[in-house]
């Protein structure tokens, strides 16, 4: 037990006592793992789709890669999601639209870029409206590469977010996909 939860006192207002309590007892060890486990079963992106990429992330939604069994089911709104997938290439006038869905997730929420145009701009490098992601601020977590990219990528992209969430690992640097 650390100092910081043996100096825990829940004197004063009830309601604040009763949050902190709560919080104390969700960051446990039993319960934060179960807890993780959870989020790394409900991974919901919005349709959102930036470019190309968008048909190949369709395929793995599609009935033969079958993204629900991975636990990714797509919703219609930024409110009741937690991934954001951005496909391939993202313009200014697109990025803005991005960072307002990102704003809008509810934490905690992950980020996926696929496709070479995502990583380092693809064959649109030298374009003058390209807009990387770390550009506009969006922390990524999983970086996944390729031109066009496969559904079994996308699909070895979540099962290692998934083992990132598990492990808590998800502040740390970014994985590529090899």
């Amino acid at each position: 037990m650390s100092k910081d939860e043996r100096n825990l006192v829940l004197v004063g207002n009830l309601d604040e006592a009763a949050k902190k309590a709560a919080q104390w007892l969700v960051n446990r060890k039993p319960i934060r793992s179960l807890k993780d486990w959870a989020i790394s079963f409900s991974l919901w992106p919005p349709h959102l789709t930036t470019s190309c990429c968008g048909a190949e992330f369709g395929a793995f939604a599609a009935s033969r890669f079958d993204a629900e069994r991975y636990g990714m089911l797509p919703f219609h709104g930024a409110r009741q999601t937690n991934i954001l997938v951005i496909e391939g290439t993202m313009t200014r006038k697109m990025a803005r639209g991005v960072r307002v869905v990102y704003d809008q997730m509810p934490n905690p929420k992950y980020v996926i870029a696929i496709g070479a145009c995502a990583l380092e701009g693809g064959i649109f490098w030298n374009s003058y409206n390209l807009v990387l992601a770390s550009e506009i601020g969006i922390p990524v977590d999983i970086y996944v590469p390729g031109c066009p990219i496969r559904p079994e990528a996308i699909a070895r992209s979540l099962v290692m977010l998934q083992n990132k969430i598990r492990k808590g690992l998800v502040e740390g640097k970014p994985i590529i996909v090899r």
